[in-house]
């Protein structure tokens, strides 16, 4: 058996300990970014992701879930970037320290859809509350997503401008499935009932049995996302440089570009909005 003396030793572990190789971290470069399921759903990400990573060598690992929970994340540093549709939460989130900036990224609209045979008589519609009062009255089946996501919390404001209070009817024609927007419009399409959903998930959805677009074309309804990078004065963890690597992308031409060539059957899920 050979044996090594403790100069030999000593030389091995400084050979080992600075080799010039890459290390892992070096090899699997990444942010975490919090966002919606709507953007997952959809499959924006899917699209968009690879052409970041091409040009920057930056993997992006999505955290997809509703817009409250999301910001919940962000606020505890588990989360480098925020991609998210609730403006005024966004607008807190910058106030209270722990967002550095929001940027526009893009837009889409919200519609409400319902089974083809319509109980509640809204087919048509351009007035969202209007609707909404009108499947309250008659007791329709709704399904909400119930989960504090951008789109339950616009689905609240609606019923808050129609002067429903549905906390009461929960259980009842009005239903909260607690989960994301695909589930949500299985849930919908399941049971013949009502729900608001962002156009792009709905675009995606393939399971849409007899569920058809009702209400549409509402201002109110408009439906803009922002993306902010955590602060790291507050989160020391966080990658604020590649945070901010991939918003410059995502507001470039070239990421505004890569939003609006994202489409489905031919029909453009976002509209780029970066100013």
């Amino acid at each position: 058996m050979k044996i090594i003396d403790a100069t030999t030793l000593a030389a091995l572990v400084l050979a080992v300990l600075f080799s010039t190789g890459p290390s892992k971290a070096d090899e699997e470069k990444f942010i975490t970014l919090a966002s919606t399921t709507s953007t997952r759903d959809s499959g924006l990400f899917d699209f968009i992701l690879p052409m970041f990573t091409q040009r920057t060598g930056t993997q992006v690992r999505v955290v997809a879930v509703g817009t409250g929970q999301a910001i919940r994340l962000a606020r505890g540093g588990d989360a480098d970037v925020l991609l998210v549709h609730h403006r005024k939460s966004e607008d807190a989130f910058v106030a209270d320290g722990e967002g550095i900036r929001r940027y526009d990224v893009m837009y889409n609209d919200f519609v409400i859809v319902g089974p083809a045979a319509d109980p509640a008589a809204i087919k048509g519609l351009h007035d969202a509350v209007s609707a909404m009062s009108k499947i309250a009255t008659v007791k329709a089946t709704f399904l909400s997503r119930g989960d504090d996501s951008g789109t339950n919390k616009k689905e609240l404001s609606l019923w808050q401008m129609a002067g429903t209070n549905v906390t009461g009817a929960s259980g009842t024609w009005y239903r909260e499935t607690g989960s994301g927007m695909g589930a949500t419009l299985n849930a919908s399409a399941a049971s013949g009932g009502y729900t608001l959903a962002d156009r792009g998930t709905w675009l995606a959805f393939m399971n849409k049995v007899d569920l058809v677009i009702m209400v549409e074309g509402d201002p109110r309804i408009l439906n803009p996302y922002g993306v902010i990078a955590v602060n790291p004065a507050k989160h020391p963890n966080v990658k604020v440089e590649l945070a901010q690597q991939f918003i410059d992308w995502l507001v470039s031409k070239e990421g505004q570009d890569a939003i609006a060539a994202f489409r489905i059957n031919g029909q453009q899920l976002f509209m780029p909005n970066a100013q």
